[in-house]
């Protein structure tokens, strides 16, 4: 794994954090954090140098809920190759909220903040293929998409649901990307990172009995194993493959990914 260029997002959380100390200590490794926070972002930033010795640490500024930040972000990198992207982060408000464009924020940065992250990055992972890999944390807390009503408008939003809904979203729409990408030779596998106790399962009511490094290693697994090298499309947990109900509805996947597209 020499010389490669790592994004995660959500960098500064608890997971997002253990994900890259971890891939820091190879120091050929670069890694690129995202994340929303400046000052959050600049210490993580700080501390996994220090920690890691690890000089090839950068940090970005981005806003997953806006398609802009997003793709400003990716303008900022156009020219350099990323071999692995790892999209991580997440957000769960207690109450319905919606971005300036209108959109329920848990749709706009759980599901469609992916989905723009892999557009945005496409070229680039290109550059670097074949051999990139997406890695899409997902989680075994998933379910109850409604194909209808993805932004909460008819149905009664809480937390929970919105975030089941989207981690369902994240785990379908990986099999769509695995399969747009298979030419290309970049693989696209999601996961169930574990359960630490971070600011977003608190804000669902839950706490968690991992450490963020423990919850990290299955991403990371999925980042550098060379055992996962020619896998894609598939769903992970505790390193090992799962059987996943939501890939196998080839119809809903088409059509969440096409209506992903139209945002």
């Amino acid at each position: 794994m020499a010389n490669k260029t790592f994004i995660v997002t959500g960098a500064y959380g608890g997971i997002g954090k253990a994900i890259c100390k971890i891939l820091a200590e190879d120091h050929n490794n670069k890694i690129i954090l995202a994340g929303r926070n400046q000052i959050e972002l600049n210490a993580a930033v700080e501390q996994i140098k220090t920690i890691t010795n690890n000089k090839s640490i950068q940090g970005y500024v981005v806003d997953f809920s806006l398609k802009q930040s997003i793709e400003n972000f990716a303008l900022q990198l156009k020219d350099e190759p990323v071999h692995v992207l790892i999209n991580n982060h997440a957000t769960g408000p207690k109450k319905r909220e919606v971005t300036k464009h209108g959109i329920e924020v848990q749709f706009a940065t759980n599901v469609l903040g992916y989905v723009w992250m892999t557009n945005a990055f496409e070229d680039n992972l290109k550059k670097a293929a074949p051999g990139a890999r997406i890695v899409n944390v997902a989680s075994y807390w998933a379910g109850g998409l409604d194909i209808n009503d993805l932004e909460f408008k008819r149905r009664p939003y809480t937390t929970d649901d919105a975030y089941r809904q989207a981690k369902q979203a994240n785990r379908m729409l990986t099999l769509a990307y695995a399969e747009k990408f298979l030419p290309d030779g970049i693989t696209v596998n999601a996961c169930h990172p574990g359960d630490s106790n971070t600011k977003l399962s608190n804000s669902m009511g839950f706490g968690g009995h991992e450490t963020p490094e423990k919850s990290a290693q299955t991403p990371v697994y999925l980042a550098i194993s060379k055992e996962v090298a020619h896998i894609t499309g598939k769903y992970f947990r505790d390193c090992r493959v799962q059987d996943d109900p939501f890939m196998k509805d080839r119809e809903l996947i088409k059509k969440l990914y096409e209506t992903c597209q139209n945002y």
